[in-house]
């Protein structure tokens, strides 16, 4: 019993399911949707030659959201005993055990089903691809513990909106698509590089496979030659297109962003790391600006 006048604490709040549900994907931390939106968005223009479409700009923007918060629930139910031991991720809510398994399933069973009736409003080739990019969302979480570099699944998983907005235009998907994708790939795997590298000492010691662990003092190395192929592809491509002075400017602050990193992460700081991967979305804007202005200029 405590002694007479003694000052309890006072317990933390518990928080609504509402807020717990918009914690558990992410709500409060849009950089993570950003991320798969503008190259999804840039391939959409690519695909249509210019504007798209509201319809399809509408599928694509809303359908982006869903799936990765979608993915958001599956990971963290994938990773729920790992997280426990990092910093960052301690307090999720599947991890805290203030949303349960079956629960957060749940959540990210009915957004993916939101997603789908989006789908649904297109082609045949985008319903068979969704299915695609349904498989390699499920997989990427569990890739961490087999998978050496496992930002390269992440990369498949967050480029594949590229193949299927050519799907959606074209009812086809020509080879740019898949070139798009690849450079993609690269910065998917040059920001996700930079995540990893403010939890490596957390995963070393839990038996995690990440990028930052597998190229050790290469990373910085391997991040900014990541960033130099992505930029080099979608400029290629972007060139061929005709899309001129516009679409150089995008990439030329989308360099110059790059160059901004390096300076970030050389030193392998948590906080330098961390800054450098939530702004990486400003980079990926920089390239989807220079796109649409290229388009609307030629």
């Amino acid at each position: 019993m405590a002694a007479a006048g003694s000052i309890q604490p006072t317990p933390a709040p518990r928080r609504g399911r509402l807020a717990l549900y918009l914690d558990l994907i992410r709500w409060n931390r849009p950089a993570g949707w950003l991320l798969l939106l503008w190259p999804t968005l840039g391939a959409l223009w690519f695909a249509a030659g210019g504007w798209p479409g509201w319809h399809l700009l509408a599928v694509f923007v809303i359908g982006t959201i869903l799936m990765r918060s979608a993915g958001c629930c599956v990971n963290d139910v994938a990773d729920r005993d790992f997280d426990r031991h990092v910093k960052r991720t301690a307090k999720r809510p599947v991890t805290s055990g203030e949303v349960s398994v079956p629960e957060a399933l749940t959540v990210g069973a009915v957004l993916a089903l939101a997603a789908f009736a989006l789908v649904l409003t297109t082609n045949r080739l985008t319903v068979l691809m969704s299915f695609s990019a349904l498989a390699v969302t499920l997989v990427y979480p569990f890739a961490k513990r087999f998978v050496s570099v496992p930002q390269a699944v992440l990369g498949i998983a967050f480029s594949f909106g590229i193949p299927m907005a050519f799907a959606a235009v074209r009812d086809s998907v020509p080879p740019v698509a898949w070139w798009l994708l690849a450079g993609n790939l690269f910065w998917v795997l040059a920001y996700d590089t930079e995540y990893a590298m403010v939890d490596r000492d957390d995963d070393l010691k839990i038996g995690m496979k990440t990028s930052a662990i597998t190229f050790g003092r290469l990373d910085v190395a391997i991040v900014m030659a990541s960033y130099a192929i992505f930029l080099a592809i979608w400029t290629v491509i972007g060139a061929a297109a005709g899309l001129g002075a516009a679409l150089y400017l995008g990439i030329g602050i989308a360099a110059a962003q790059a160059l901004w990193h390096w300076r970030l992460i050389h030193d392998r700081t948590r906080e330098g790391c961390f800054r450098a991967f939530r702004l990486n979305h400003w980079l990926g804007f920089a390239v989807f600006a220079g796109i649409v202005a290229g388009y609307a200029l030629r």
